[in-house]
């Protein structure tokens, strides 16, 4: 018997259909991370160890904001591509101490920016950060439409971190790419 022939308009070749099709809309969504839209590199935000993967050529820039009281440094980089927003945060703190609260202000204050309601928070392993942990939550963008944000919280040393990714939906797989990337060189 040939196992190509056609039985009952369900099996191909041996394979159902519904297997190929699958297998297909699997593959679709591999290839999702690996889009045009979506041009990983790895970038190295200056002064730090940290080395991550942006989907885009990033934008700079720089602020003095009240993290932990005093004026703290913050640079950022960051972009937008494939719908989603990328980016990292540096605070330099000047003391290791000031890492714990000033992670988890940061936190809040994002949370409350973006009007979440409740977050699922987990920790996470970033080998040589302090403290990681996970954030995910959904809120609402200032006109009003629903946003989805992840967002990473980690120190080293007298560093604070944060590194987000907020979409309307945000894809497993872009999420799954873009915080898999975080390590320290």
């Amino acid at each position: 018997m040939n196992p190509c022939k056609v039985q009952g308009m369900l099996t191909i070749c041996g394979y159902t259909v519904r297997a190929a099709v699958a297998s297909f809309l699997a593959s679709v969504l591999m290839l999702a991370a690996c889009s045009p839209a979506l041009n990983w590199r790895e970038v190295r935000p200056e002064g730090t160890r940290l080395a991550l993967l942006l989907p885009c050529k990033p934008d700079k820039a720089q602020k003095t904001v009240p993290l932990g009281g005093p004026a703290t440094p913050l640079s950022m980089l960051g972009c937008d591509a494939g719908g989603a927003t990328f980016a990292v945060a540096v605070a330099q703190l000047g003391d290791v101490a000031q890492a714990a609260p000033v992670l988890a202000q940061w936190q809040s204050l994002t949370l409350a920016n973006m009007k979440a309601g409740p977050a699922q928070v987990a920790p996470l392993k970033i080998p040589g950060a302090a403290a990681a942990v996970l954030v995910k939550a959904q809120g609402k963008r200032a006109d009003g439409a629903v946003v989805e944000g992840q967002a990473v919280y980690f120190a080293q040393g007298a560093q604070a971190f944060q590194v987000v990714l907020y979409a309307d939906r945000i894809a497993p797989e872009v999420a799954e790419t873009f915080f898999s990337s975080l390590k320290f060189e």
